[in-house]
């Protein structure tokens, strides 16, 4: 019998300065069985790092992820069906991936996390410059698993951005997340 996802709620409070976004999310968040906390965490910090302040280019929206090779993690489509960013967690391995998804989609991003991201970035970031519409993120590895001890089956967060700094607010415990750029402006 074939293992079933996990479902967790969120609702977030975003106030992002940086972005002008402001707004309050009611998410439900599908976890894979081969999914971990961390990486589940990382994809709902994500959302709030990229979620449009309104939907006129379309939603930021969870895709069925892991299940379906040919999808991002997030991604926000307009009304036409085009993908206007296209979001991946973790460290893709095959660099095609990534240069394809930058042809199909406007703006695409990579949220890294774990301690092997410089061993990764550094194996796959030559071959990535012809993408110009990639922006690559590192979440250092302390504060992801730091995110991922906030981790409920229902949550509420206040994530509050500010000078590149995200403060995630649970009303009990409060993570400071200061993600690297690795590519991308």
């Amino acid at each position: 019998m074939a293992l079933k996802a996990t479902i967790y709620k969120a609702q977030l409070q975003i106030a992002d300065m940086d972005r002008n976004v402001y707004g309050d999310h009611n998410l439900t968040l599908a976890c894979h069985p081969s999914e971990n906390e961390e990486r589940l965490l990382v994809r709902l910090l994500a959302y709030a790092l990229n979620v449009p302040q309104d939907d006129k280019d379309g939603a930021l929206e969870f895709t069925r992820g892991l299940s379906e090779p040919d999808e991002p993690e997030l991604w926000q489509k307009d009304l036409t069906g085009a993908i206007r960013h296209w979001i991946d967690i973790g460290q893709p391995a095959d660099e095609r991936r990534l240069i394809r998804a930058s042809g199909r989609a406007e703006k695409v991003s990579v949220y890294a996390f774990a301690s092997s991201v410089p061993v990764w970035w550094s194996g796959i970031a030559t071959k990535l410059t012809r993408a110009h519409n990639l922006h690559v993120w590192q979440i250092p590895s302390d504060q992801s698993q730091a995110l991922a001890a906030l981790a409920k089956r229902g949550m509420q967060w206040q994530v509050t951005v500010q000078d590149g700094t995200v403060w995630v607010n649970d009303g009990q415990s409060s993570v400071e997340i200061t993600p690297v750029r690795l590519m991308g402006n």
